[in-house]
């Protein structure tokens, strides 16, 4: 038993635990991909969540939602990154922009994506968190609810007016 009342975690549960974590790495990356517009970014994201997750194994409850954990985890190292960023921010963000020039793309179905991609960005962030949970990833709303620390009610209302907001924002281009 450990000083905190829980029982250490064996080997094999460890590395059950392990593999399935392994096993939610593509949908952490479309969930830090919604959360950082730079690619970059959002596989640094993955990786300081797996590395968290990693290191606090011993927390996470068996019998729990893993995946609900991991992107708790994961949105809280984003908000956390991000407040640490704007104290440290020393200029107009607008004057530079990270983003590669794009090459044009004649294919009309690469378009779309990157006009959906766009105004997903421009949602947001608590719109745009909700719907990439529920609409992109299938989250239920109960799980979502979990991850994002809010009652069901606001999520069905997020998701709501994120559809909502999308369809304007497609509607104008």
């Amino acid at each position: 038993m450990k000083p905190d009342g829980r029982r250490p975690r064996s080997t094999a549960a460890g590395k059950r635990c392990g593999e399935e974590i392994v096993s939610y790495i593509p949908a952490l990356r479309i969930f830090a991909r919604s959360l950082c517009r730079n690619p970059v970014e959002a596989d640094d994201l993955v990786q300081e969540t797996l590395l968290r997750a990693i290191e606090r194994v011993n927390q996470f409850e068996p019998g729990t939602n893993l995946r609900a954990w991991l992107f708790t985890i994961m949105r809280n190292r984003f908000y956390s990154n991000w407040a640490k960023r704007s104290r440290e921010r020393t200029g107009d963000q607008d004057c530079v922009s990270g983003e590669p020039v794009a090459v044009a793309d004649t294919q009309i179905w690469h378009l779309r994506m990157q006009e959906m991609e766009e105004a997903l960005h421009q949602l947001p962030i608590h719109y745009r968190e909700t719907i990439i949970l529920v609409a992109v990833l299938g989250e239920s709303y109960i799980h979502a609810s979990q991850i994002l620390g809010c009652d069901i009610g606001t999520i069905k209302s997020r998701v709501n007016r994120a559809r909502a907001a999308l369809r304007d924002k497609l509607d104008e281009i």
